[in-house]
Protein backbone atom coordinates (compact mmCIF):
# COMPACT_ATOMS: atom_id res chain seq x y z
CA UNK A 1 0.00 0.00 0.00
CA UNK A 2 1.70 3.65 -1.36
CA UNK A 3 1.99 6.03 1.69
CA UNK A 4 -1.03 7.98 1.85
CA UNK A 5 -3.49 5.39 0.56
CA UNK A 6 -6.51 4.64 2.52
CA UNK A 7 -7.01 1.33 4.20
CA UNK A 8 -9.62 -0.55 2.28
CA UNK A 9 -11.20 -1.72 5.26
CA UNK A 10 -12.29 1.46 6.75
CA UNK A 11 -15.35 2.27 6.93
CA UNK A 12 -16.35 -1.10 5.54
CA UNK A 13 -19.07 -3.21 7.44
CA UNK A 14 -20.48 -6.87 6.92
CA UNK A 15 -23.07 -6.66 4.01
CA UNK A 16 -25.17 -8.49 7.26
CA UNK A 17 -25.60 -5.20 9.04
CA UNK A 18 -26.45 -3.34 5.91
CA UNK A 19 -29.65 -5.32 5.14
CA UNK A 20 -31.49 -3.47 7.54
CA UNK A 21 -31.32 0.05 9.65
CA UNK A 22 -31.29 0.92 13.48
CA UNK A 23 -34.23 0.34 16.06
CA UNK A 24 -37.22 3.19 14.90
CA UNK A 25 -38.42 2.15 18.03
CA UNK A 26 -34.89 3.40 20.39
CA UNK A 27 -34.91 6.00 17.46
CA UNK A 28 -38.04 7.53 18.30
CA UNK A 29 -37.06 7.17 22.23
CA UNK A 30 -34.27 9.58 21.47
CA UNK A 31 -36.69 11.92 19.74
CA UNK A 32 -38.99 11.86 23.18
CA UNK A 33 -35.90 12.72 24.96
CA UNK A 34 -34.98 15.56 22.59
CA UNK A 35 -38.38 17.32 22.52
CA UNK A 36 -39.51 16.44 26.17
CA UNK A 37 -42.20 14.65 24.65
CA UNK A 38 -44.25 11.65 26.54
CA UNK A 39 -42.59 8.54 25.50
CA UNK A 40 -45.65 6.27 24.18
CA UNK A 41 -43.00 5.09 21.90
CA UNK A 42 -40.61 2.37 23.87
CA UNK A 43 -43.16 -0.13 25.49
CA UNK A 44 -41.74 0.47 28.95
CA UNK A 45 -43.76 0.91 32.77
CA UNK A 46 -43.21 3.88 34.29
CA UNK A 47 -43.97 2.55 37.67
CA UNK A 48 -41.96 0.19 40.00
CA UNK A 49 -42.14 -3.50 39.68
CA UNK A 50 -44.05 -5.81 42.34
CA UNK A 51 -42.19 -5.36 45.71
CA UNK A 52 -41.77 -8.99 46.42
CA UNK A 53 -39.66 -9.03 43.07
CA UNK A 54 -37.55 -5.92 44.01
CA UNK A 55 -36.85 -7.91 47.84
CA UNK A 56 -35.85 -10.75 46.28
CA UNK A 57 -33.33 -9.60 43.84
CA UNK A 58 -31.70 -7.47 47.01
CA UNK A 59 -31.74 -10.86 48.69
CA UNK A 60 -30.30 -12.40 45.88
CA UNK A 61 -27.23 -9.98 45.61
CA UNK A 62 -26.41 -9.92 49.73
CA UNK A 63 -26.77 -13.79 49.71
CA UNK A 64 -23.98 -14.23 47.40
CA UNK A 65 -25.44 -14.58 43.63
CA UNK A 66 -23.24 -12.17 42.18
CA UNK A 67 -20.98 -14.69 39.79
CA UNK A 68 -21.56 -16.51 36.71
CA UNK A 69 -24.21 -18.72 37.06
CA UNK A 70 -25.27 -21.99 34.74
CA UNK A 71 -24.42 -20.83 31.41
CA UNK A 72 -28.20 -21.91 30.55
CA UNK A 73 -29.90 -21.03 33.37
CA UNK A 74 -30.07 -20.86 37.24
CA UNK A 75 -31.47 -24.53 38.25
CA UNK A 76 -33.92 -22.40 40.78
CA UNK A 77 -35.26 -20.43 37.97
CA UNK A 78 -35.02 -23.70 35.27
CA UNK A 79 -37.51 -25.59 37.45
CA UNK A 80 -39.81 -22.12 37.75
CA UNK A 81 -39.97 -21.75 34.22
CA UNK A 82 -40.94 -25.52 33.93
CA UNK A 83 -43.43 -25.29 36.68
CA UNK A 84 -45.27 -22.70 35.19
CA UNK A 85 -45.40 -23.88 31.75
CA UNK A 86 -47.06 -26.65 33.22
CA UNK A 87 -49.63 -25.04 34.69
CA UNK A 88 -50.66 -22.31 32.51
CA UNK A 89 -49.42 -23.14 29.23
CA UNK A 90 -50.43 -26.48 29.14
CA UNK A 91 -47.11 -28.23 28.33
CA UNK A 92 -44.43 -30.88 31.23
CA UNK A 93 -40.93 -29.90 30.33
CA UNK A 94 -37.95 -30.82 31.71
CA UNK A 95 -36.00 -27.89 33.12
CA UNK A 96 -32.43 -30.11 32.91
CA UNK A 97 -33.10 -30.66 29.45
CA UNK A 98 -35.83 -28.63 27.70
CA UNK A 99 -35.03 -25.13 29.71
CA UNK A 100 -32.34 -22.07 28.55
CA UNK A 101 -32.40 -19.06 30.35
CA UNK A 102 -31.03 -16.09 28.06
CA UNK A 103 -30.78 -12.62 27.97
CA UNK A 104 -34.23 -11.46 27.32
CA UNK A 105 -36.63 -12.70 24.95
CA UNK A 106 -34.46 -11.00 22.21
CA UNK A 107 -31.99 -13.01 22.68
CA UNK A 108 -34.17 -16.21 22.53
CA UNK A 109 -35.43 -15.27 19.28
CA UNK A 110 -31.82 -15.14 18.19
CA UNK A 111 -30.25 -18.02 19.83
CA UNK A 112 -33.37 -19.78 18.35
CA UNK A 113 -33.18 -18.98 15.00
CA UNK A 114 -29.14 -19.49 14.59
CA UNK A 115 -29.81 -22.73 16.22
CA UNK A 116 -33.03 -24.00 13.35
CA UNK A 117 -31.78 -22.01 10.49
CA UNK A 118 -29.33 -22.95 7.86
CA UNK A 119 -28.60 -20.07 5.68
CA UNK A 120 -31.38 -20.02 2.47
CA UNK A 121 -33.66 -21.64 4.20
CA UNK A 122 -37.20 -19.34 4.51
CA UNK A 123 -38.39 -18.16 7.73
CA UNK A 124 -42.73 -16.96 7.53
CA UNK A 125 -43.21 -13.68 9.54
CA UNK A 126 -47.22 -12.00 10.12
CA UNK A 127 -46.93 -8.73 9.78
CA UNK A 128 -46.75 -6.13 10.98
CA UNK A 129 -44.45 -7.97 12.66
CA UNK A 130 -42.42 -6.55 15.77
CA UNK A 131 -39.51 -5.30 14.61
CA UNK A 132 -36.39 -8.04 15.44
CA UNK A 133 -37.95 -10.33 13.47
CA UNK A 134 -36.97 -8.86 10.14
CA UNK A 135 -33.43 -8.43 11.29
CA UNK A 136 -33.20 -11.81 13.64
CA UNK A 137 -34.19 -13.68 10.14
CA UNK A 138 -31.96 -11.94 8.38
CA UNK A 139 -28.65 -12.33 10.58
CA UNK A 140 -29.49 -16.19 10.62
CA UNK A 141 -29.27 -16.38 6.95
CA UNK A 142 -32.79 -17.47 5.84
CA UNK A 143 -35.10 -15.86 3.38
CA UNK A 144 -38.05 -14.40 5.00
CA UNK A 145 -41.60 -14.59 3.84
CA UNK A 146 -44.46 -12.42 4.94
CA UNK A 147 -48.24 -13.18 5.77
CA UNK A 148 -50.72 -9.69 6.46
CA UNK A 149 -52.54 -9.19 9.19
CA UNK A 150 -55.55 -7.56 8.21
CA UNK A 151 -55.56 -4.24 10.63
CA UNK A 152 -59.16 -3.50 8.69
CA UNK A 153 -61.00 -5.97 10.18
CA UNK A 154 -62.48 -7.45 13.40
CA UNK A 155 -59.65 -9.96 15.01
CA UNK A 156 -57.17 -8.75 12.95
CA UNK A 157 -57.14 -12.17 10.68
CA UNK A 158 -54.32 -13.38 8.08
CA UNK A 159 -55.73 -15.15 5.09
CA UNK A 160 -55.47 -18.59 5.20
CA UNK A 161 -54.44 -19.29 1.22
CA UNK A 162 -51.57 -16.82 1.78
CA UNK A 163 -50.32 -18.42 4.81
CA UNK A 164 -50.35 -21.70 2.71
CA UNK A 165 -48.77 -19.97 -0.62
CA UNK A 166 -45.97 -18.74 1.77
CA UNK A 167 -44.55 -22.09 3.26
CA UNK A 168 -42.74 -24.21 1.30
CA UNK A 169 -40.92 -27.54 1.50
CA UNK A 170 -37.71 -24.83 2.12
CA UNK A 171 -39.39 -23.09 4.92
CA UNK A 172 -37.38 -24.08 7.97
CA UNK A 173 -39.63 -21.85 10.85
CA UNK A 174 -43.23 -19.86 11.53
CA UNK A 175 -42.55 -17.35 13.85
CA UNK A 176 -45.72 -16.00 15.93
CA UNK A 177 -46.20 -13.61 18.01
CA UNK A 178 -49.17 -13.71 20.72
CA UNK A 179 -50.59 -11.67 21.94
CA UNK A 180 -49.09 -9.01 19.01
CA UNK A 181 -47.12 -6.52 19.05
CA UNK A 182 -47.86 -4.05 17.85
CA UNK A 183 -51.80 -5.03 16.65
CA UNK A 184 -52.52 -6.51 19.95
CA UNK A 185 -54.12 -9.77 18.00
CA UNK A 186 -54.95 -12.62 19.79
CA UNK A 187 -54.19 -16.00 17.53
CA UNK A 188 -57.45 -17.96 17.72
CA UNK A 189 -56.85 -21.75 18.93
CA UNK A 190 -58.17 -22.40 14.96
CA UNK A 191 -55.47 -20.32 13.59
CA UNK A 192 -52.77 -22.02 15.57
CA UNK A 193 -54.27 -25.13 14.43
CA UNK A 194 -53.38 -24.28 10.78
CA UNK A 195 -49.81 -23.05 11.34
CA UNK A 196 -49.18 -26.19 13.19
CA UNK A 197 -50.65 -28.25 10.66
CA UNK A 198 -48.26 -26.68 8.07
CA UNK A 199 -45.53 -27.24 10.43
CA UNK A 200 -45.99 -30.80 10.96
CA UNK A 201 -46.55 -31.02 7.10
CA UNK A 202 -43.47 -29.76 5.69
CA UNK A 203 -41.21 -30.24 9.05
CA UNK A 204 -40.56 -27.02 10.10
CA UNK A 205 -40.45 -25.40 13.37
CA UNK A 206 -42.99 -22.58 15.42
CA UNK A 207 -41.06 -20.17 17.13
CA UNK A 208 -43.49 -18.38 18.97
CA UNK A 209 -43.02 -15.18 21.56
CA UNK A 210 -45.54 -15.17 23.96
CA UNK A 211 -44.08 -12.46 25.95
CA UNK A 212 -47.67 -11.13 26.47
CA UNK A 213 -49.15 -13.89 27.70
CA UNK A 214 -50.98 -12.68 30.50
CA UNK A 215 -52.09 -9.16 29.48
CA UNK A 216 -55.32 -10.25 27.54
CA UNK A 217 -58.63 -8.35 27.59
CA UNK A 218 -62.34 -8.90 26.98
CA UNK A 219 -62.31 -12.14 27.52
CA UNK A 220 -59.51 -13.21 24.99
CA UNK A 221 -57.51 -15.89 25.83
CA UNK A 222 -54.00 -17.15 25.92
CA UNK A 223 -53.50 -20.38 23.93
CA UNK A 224 -49.51 -21.90 23.90
CA UNK A 225 -48.75 -23.33 20.28
CA UNK A 226 -46.20 -25.83 21.84
CA UNK A 227 -49.60 -27.24 23.63
CA UNK A 228 -51.55 -28.20 20.62
CA UNK A 229 -51.21 -32.10 19.45
CA UNK A 230 -47.66 -33.30 17.77
CA UNK A 231 -46.10 -29.61 18.74
CA UNK A 232 -44.48 -29.74 21.80
CA UNK A 233 -41.46 -30.96 20.13
CA UNK A 234 -41.10 -28.76 16.87
CA UNK A 235 -42.38 -25.17 18.97
CA UNK A 236 -40.01 -23.51 20.41
CA UNK A 237 -41.29 -20.92 23.29
CA UNK A 238 -39.63 -17.46 23.55
CA UNK A 239 -40.45 -15.82 26.84
CA UNK A 240 -39.43 -13.18 29.52
CA UNK A 241 -39.98 -11.74 32.94
CA UNK A 242 -39.99 -8.24 31.28
CA UNK A 243 -43.58 -7.54 30.56
CA UNK A 244 -45.33 -9.83 33.02
CA UNK A 245 -43.73 -8.48 35.59
CA UNK A 246 -42.34 -5.10 34.63
CA UNK A 247 -38.55 -5.07 34.57
CA UNK A 248 -37.70 -4.56 30.98
CA UNK A 249 -34.20 -3.77 31.87
CA UNK A 250 -33.29 -7.08 33.68
CA UNK A 251 -32.96 -8.48 30.62
CA UNK A 252 -33.94 -12.20 31.80
CA UNK A 253 -35.18 -14.39 28.86
CA UNK A 254 -35.89 -17.97 28.01
CA UNK A 255 -36.26 -20.66 25.21
CA UNK A 256 -38.36 -23.54 26.33
CA UNK A 257 -38.80 -27.04 23.54
CA UNK A 258 -39.19 -30.42 24.45
CA UNK A 259 -36.84 -31.85 22.46
CA UNK A 260 -33.21 -32.49 24.27
CA UNK A 261 -31.27 -31.56 21.12
CA UNK A 262 -32.91 -28.48 19.74
CA UNK A 263 -32.36 -27.19 23.63
CA UNK A 264 -28.80 -28.57 23.07
CA UNK A 265 -28.21 -26.21 19.40
CA UNK A 266 -30.03 -23.57 21.35
CA UNK A 267 -27.66 -23.77 24.42
CA UNK A 268 -24.78 -23.53 21.84
CA UNK A 269 -26.03 -20.38 20.37
CA UNK A 270 -26.54 -18.87 23.97
CA UNK A 271 -23.31 -19.54 24.98
CA UNK A 272 -21.51 -17.82 22.59
CA UNK A 273 -23.95 -14.60 22.14
CA UNK A 274 -24.06 -13.93 26.13
CA UNK A 275 -22.54 -16.23 28.25
CA UNK A 276 -25.58 -15.79 30.50
CA UNK A 277 -28.31 -13.67 31.91
CA UNK A 278 -27.17 -11.51 35.37
CA UNK A 279 -27.06 -14.25 37.92
CA UNK A 280 -29.26 -12.50 41.28
CA UNK A 281 -32.03 -11.29 38.67
CA UNK A 282 -32.26 -14.99 37.56
CA UNK A 283 -32.61 -15.93 41.14
CA UNK A 284 -35.72 -13.04 41.97
CA UNK A 285 -36.79 -14.12 38.94
CA UNK A 286 -37.81 -17.26 40.36
CA UNK A 287 -40.33 -15.97 42.82
CA UNK A 288 -41.88 -14.36 40.49
CA UNK A 289 -42.79 -16.95 38.49
CA UNK A 290 -44.87 -18.65 41.92
CA UNK A 291 -46.59 -15.68 42.45
CA UNK A 292 -50.08 -16.66 42.76
CA UNK A 293 -52.54 -16.85 40.53
CA UNK A 294 -54.27 -13.99 41.31
CA UNK A 295 -51.78 -11.74 40.39
CA UNK A 296 -51.85 -12.48 36.63
CA UNK A 297 -55.89 -11.62 36.99
CA UNK A 298 -55.30 -8.34 38.16
CA UNK A 299 -52.26 -7.70 35.85
CA UNK A 300 -54.75 -8.01 32.89
CA UNK A 301 -57.45 -6.05 34.33
CA UNK A 302 -55.47 -3.23 35.21
CA UNK A 303 -53.94 -3.00 31.87
CA UNK A 304 -57.72 -3.54 30.53
CA UNK A 305 -58.52 0.04 32.47
CA UNK A 306 -54.70 1.77 30.58
CA UNK A 307 -56.31 0.47 27.21
CA UNK A 308 -59.76 1.54 27.93
CA UNK A 309 -58.32 4.91 28.68
CA UNK A 310 -55.72 5.09 25.90
CA UNK A 311 -58.33 4.14 23.60
CA UNK A 312 -60.85 6.93 24.30
CA UNK A 313 -58.32 9.56 24.13
CA UNK A 314 -56.95 8.65 20.79
CA UNK A 315 -60.68 8.46 19.41
CA UNK A 316 -61.44 12.06 21.29
CA UNK A 317 -58.31 13.23 19.25
CA UNK A 318 -59.37 12.26 16.03
CA UNK A 319 -57.14 8.76 15.99
CA UNK A 320 -59.08 5.09 14.40
CA UNK A 321 -57.25 2.83 17.16
CA UNK A 322 -57.22 -0.77 16.36
CA UNK A 323 -58.55 -2.00 19.70
CA UNK A 324 -56.11 -4.72 21.11
CA UNK A 325 -57.13 -7.86 22.22
CA UNK A 326 -54.30 -8.55 24.30
CA UNK A 327 -50.33 -6.60 24.93
CA UNK A 328 -49.92 -3.34 25.42
CA UNK A 329 -49.94 -1.49 22.19
CA UNK A 330 -52.70 0.47 19.58
CA UNK A 331 -52.27 0.77 16.32
CA UNK A 332 -53.94 3.98 15.19
CA UNK A 333 -54.33 5.14 12.41
CA UNK A 334 -54.15 8.99 11.41
CA UNK A 335 -55.44 10.15 8.27
CA UNK A 336 -57.88 12.29 9.55
CA UNK A 337 -55.03 14.40 11.25
CA UNK A 338 -52.48 14.98 8.53
CA UNK A 339 -51.94 14.06 5.33
CA UNK A 340 -48.29 13.50 5.67
CA UNK A 341 -46.60 10.00 5.87
CA UNK A 342 -45.76 8.23 9.11
CA UNK A 343 -42.69 9.35 9.88
CA UNK A 344 -42.92 13.27 9.64
CA UNK A 345 -46.23 12.77 11.61
CA UNK A 346 -44.45 11.08 14.09
CA UNK A 347 -41.85 13.44 14.36
CA UNK A 348 -44.15 16.32 14.20
CA UNK A 349 -46.33 14.97 17.12
CA UNK A 350 -43.24 14.57 19.22
CA UNK A 351 -41.96 18.05 18.41
CA UNK A 352 -45.46 19.58 18.56
CA UNK A 353 -47.63 17.85 19.92
CA UNK A 354 -45.38 16.54 22.77
CA UNK A 355 -45.79 12.64 22.86
CA UNK A 356 -43.88 9.97 21.19
CA UNK A 357 -44.86 7.26 19.39
CA UNK A 358 -43.61 4.85 16.60
CA UNK A 359 -44.10 4.94 12.80
CA UNK A 360 -46.15 2.35 11.64
CA UNK A 361 -44.07 1.45 8.60
CA UNK A 362 -41.31 0.23 10.79
CA UNK A 363 -43.81 -2.91 11.18
CA UNK A 364 -43.83 -3.52 7.79
CA UNK A 365 -41.06 -5.19 4.89
CA UNK A 366 -42.56 -3.13 2.62
CA UNK A 367 -42.87 0.57 4.63
CA UNK A 368 -46.17 1.63 2.34
CA UNK A 369 -48.35 -0.72 3.66
CA UNK A 370 -47.87 1.32 7.41
CA UNK A 371 -47.95 4.59 5.95
CA UNK A 372 -51.41 5.21 7.56
CA UNK A 373 -50.86 4.39 11.37
CA UNK A 374 -48.76 5.56 14.53
CA UNK A 375 -48.12 2.73 17.39
CA UNK A 376 -48.92 4.05 20.64
CA UNK A 377 -47.66 2.16 24.05
CA UNK A 378 -49.60 2.44 27.00
CA UNK A 379 -47.54 0.65 30.27
CA UNK A 380 -47.91 4.18 31.85
CA UNK A 381 -49.37 5.62 35.26
CA UNK A 382 -53.47 6.82 34.90
CA UNK A 383 -51.80 10.33 35.49
CA UNK A 384 -49.32 10.10 32.80
CA UNK A 385 -51.59 9.13 30.07
CA UNK A 386 -54.41 12.21 31.75
CA UNK A 387 -51.20 13.95 30.46
CA UNK A 388 -51.44 12.59 26.92
CA UNK A 389 -55.17 13.51 27.01
CA UNK A 390 -54.39 17.09 27.90
CA UNK A 391 -51.50 17.09 24.83
CA UNK A 392 -53.76 15.22 22.13
CA UNK A 393 -56.16 17.35 23.14
CA UNK A 394 -54.49 20.04 20.79
CA UNK A 395 -53.51 17.46 18.41
CA UNK A 396 -55.95 18.84 15.67
CA UNK A 397 -54.64 22.47 16.11
CA UNK A 398 -50.69 21.44 16.63
CA UNK A 399 -50.42 18.62 14.46
CA UNK A 400 -53.62 18.32 12.08
CA UNK A 401 -53.12 21.74 10.89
Amino acid sequence: MSVGEEPRTRGRTAQRVGLFTESVIREMTRVANLHGAINLAQGFPDFDPPEPLLEAAVAALREGYNQYAITWGSPRLRAAIAEKFAWYNGVEVDPERHVTVTCGATEAMMAALLAVVDPGDEVVIFEPFYENYGPDALLSGAVPRYVRLDLDRPGIPFDPDELRAAVTRRTRAIIVNTPHNPSGKVFTRAELELIADLCRTVGAFAITDEVYEHILYDGAVHTSLAALPGMAERTITVNSLSKTYSVTGWRVGWCVVRDAAVTDGIRRAHDFLTVGAAAPLQEAGAVALRFPRAYYTALAQTYQARRDQLVAILQQAGFRPVVPQGAYYVMADFTALGGEDDVAFAHRLAAQGGVATVPGSSFYHDPARGRRYVRFAFPKRAETLEAVAGRLGQVRARVGG
